[in-house]
């Protein structure tokens, strides 16, 4: 593959549940998690469009939670953050409805995703994947442990790993009232925009020494991954933030979402 020079052109803060155990001491990860009752009188502090997979999700988030990051301390011990799924209202074909601001509307409900925190937890986990005192679960619509999902878990610790920096929680920026508004979409040479999980332009071609910049517009953060003889991984944006990569070899390249691998595009360098 032809050398890639990385570079992160902005850094700020905004996957709760989904999936191979180890062997650990103690109780199995997810059966540390009981259904959080009550979780709808806590905070919803976000709601987000799957695109993907044809998704509305709520979070919500004990009120302690939202009062520690709101107040600039970390997140405590105890804190419980819920994604509710629900399916999007579709018609007959498929396509997902929009509400006037354009967003999904809510349809069936799905199931439940939980990440908890609790002093202690995570222990007996390497450190390779081990997401700080988190812990992760999965429950059905009738809110019981969802056994497959959470026979999967490790998906849920190598899609937070990432996000160390903001322990761990991907809606860091949502929870502590810091998100972006509406993100403008980008345009122009060397300019691909990142909108319901889509790369726009899906094919983009650039001369030798270009490089190409990728803002998210959407709510989800994402993570372009060149493929090849050598895999190469942009940081993870969040809403509103851009990164890049400059091609300094002629040829051509395929490109995925680290965090959603359905997502795809590709890159051709010429002279």
């Amino acid at each position: 593959m032809s050398r890639i020079r990385v570079k992160n052109l902005a850094v700020s803060a905004a996957c709760v549940a989904g999936g191979t155990l180890i062997a650990a001491t103690g109780m199995a990860g997810p059966d540390k998690i009981s259904f959080p009752d009550g979780y709808e009188k806590g905070v919803l502090y976000a709601v987000v469009d799957r695109h993907d997979i044809k998704q509305y999700r709520e979070l919500y988030s004990t009120p302690e939670a939202v009062k520690a990051v709101r107040e600039g301390k970390p997140i405590p011990h105890g804190t419980v953050l819920t994604v509710v799924q629900y399916g999007a209202k579709s018609d007959d074909k498929g396509v997902p409805a929009r509400d006037a601001k354009g967003r999904f509307v809510k349809g069936d409900l799905i199931g439940y995703g939980v990440m908890e925190k609790r002093q202690g937890w995570g222990a007996e986990y390497p450190a390779e994947w081990r997401n700080g005192e988190w812990e992760y679960a999965a429950f059905t619509k009738d809110r019981k442990p969802n056994a497959k999902a959470n026979a999967n878990t490790k998906n849920c610790f190598d899609c937070h790993k990432p996000h160390e920096k903001q322990d761990f929680v991907m809606s860091l920026a949502s929870l502590s009232g810091t998100a972006l508004g509406a993100a403008k979409r980008p345009s122009g040479p060397g300019t691909v925009a990142i909108a319901e999980f889509l790369f726009g332009p899906e094919k983009i071609i650039v001369q030798r020494g270009q490089t190409i910049t990728w803002t998210n517009v959407d709510d989800s953060p994402h993570q372009v991954t060149v493929q090849g003889e050598t895999t190469l991984r942009t940081p993870v944006v969040l809403k509103g933030q851009s990164t890049a990569l400059k091609f300094d070899h002629v040829g051509s390249y395929g490109y995925i979402c680290g965090l959603h691998p359905g997502m795809k595009g590709a890159i051709e360098v010429t002279n």
